[in-house]
Parts: C-alpha cells; structure tokens; sequence
C-alpha cells in the first residue's frame, strides 16, 4: 500500500520543487507526483472529493486518470494524466490540510514556511513567465484573492503538519542543490518515508 504524503504551503513557497526533488533523487518508480494546484485561490473551488477519491485509490494500489489544468484559462483541459501507484505518493497543494476527508487519507504532511515576500515575487515572476500575466493582473489576484485565503486558510492548516520546513534562504529559484538536499532530508529520514521506501 502506497504512503501518501501531501506538501502544502503558500502560493511560492516551493511545493513544486520540494515534490520535484523527492522524484528526482529516488529510483524510478518509487514516487507518484500529484498536483491540487487548478489556479484557484479559494478553498471552495477545489475537487476535493475527486482528489480524495483518486488518492484513495491510488493508496490502494489502483491506476487513476487525474485531472488535468490550463493556468492560462482557468479550465480543466480534455482528458487528463494516468497517475501510477508508487511506494511514495507525493501531492503538493496549498489547501489539502484545508479538508478533513484528505487529511484523514495522508500519512504524512508537511509544510512548507516561506516568507510571504519570496513567495509573492516568485508569483509575480512565474505568473508572467509562465502564465502571460501582467503585473497589475498577479498584483491584483494576489491583493484580492491569494493573500486573504493565505491568511484564512493556508497558514492556519500549518498546525496540522506533522513536519514544518522553514525555507529562508530566499532565492527567486531554488535551484541550489545542497540547498534542495537540506529541504528534502527531513521528509527523507521520517521513519514513515523510510518504510514505505524499504530503507
């Protein structure tokens, strides 16, 4: 039976990054990677209960087709990807400790603590970059949307992680790897981790 964990934290708080590296630096097959992230910023607009069904599943050894997401248009696109079950099922979201039917469902949270200025400038940069997005439009979802549901809702679900790994290295891109390693080894040494991977 697979181990899920979920990786929650602020808009720019490297949720992405933190998933990314525990699949990178495992042996292939051992790490699912799973998203949340639709480019809401309210709780409400979240597939929970569809999200809660697919991990059920795959804690159970089942092949899922998850739901896949345009950051451009806001929408659901055709189709989706078929998530496989591994022995490490890493989901990364702002809100998964936000629903009691997906906490109940996780092994194991963690969560990431990010000062709130990184975050909003690494927002603003992938917005643009990545997104197409003017500065007024991020600056305006940020003011209107992210903030306030960061406040009401992201950072009160901190007490409900089992580990809180504080990124204050404020680097744009985290993409220093001694760096990544020093965010990734408490995940990798938690006894839970250690058992589903068989070390």
């Amino acid at each position: 039976m697979a181990l899920l964990l979920a990786i929650v934290g602020g808009s720019g708080s490297g949720k992405s990054t933190l998933a990314e590296a525990l699949r990178d630096r495992l042996p292939d097959g051992a790490v699912t990677l799973v998203s949340e992230d639709c480019d809401f910023a309210d709780v409400a607009a979240r597939a929970h209960d569809l999200l809660a069904d697919h991990l059920a599943q795959l804690k159970a050894d089942q092949a899922v087709e998850g739901p896949a997401y345009d950051f451009v248009t806001h929408r659901r696109k055709p189709g989706g990807e078929m998530l496989h079950p591994a022995p490490l099922v890493v989901v990364e979201g702002a809100h998964l400790l936000c629903s009691q039917r997906l906490i109940e469902l996780f092994d194991l949270k963690v969560f990431i603590h990010t000062p709130p200025d990184v975050r909003f400038i690494r927002r603003l940069l992938r917005d643009q970059a990545e997104r197409g997005r003017t500065v007024a439009s991020v600056v305006g979802q940020y003011l209107a949307t992210v903030r306030p549901a960061h406040l009401r809702l992201i950072e009160p679900s901190k007490t409900g992680a089992d580990l809180v790994i504080d990124d204050d290295t404020a680097r744009l891109v985290p993409d220093d790897p001694n760096e990544i390693d020093r965010l990734i080894a408490p995940v990798l040494a938690h006894p839970a981790v250690k058992a589903a991977l068989g070390r």
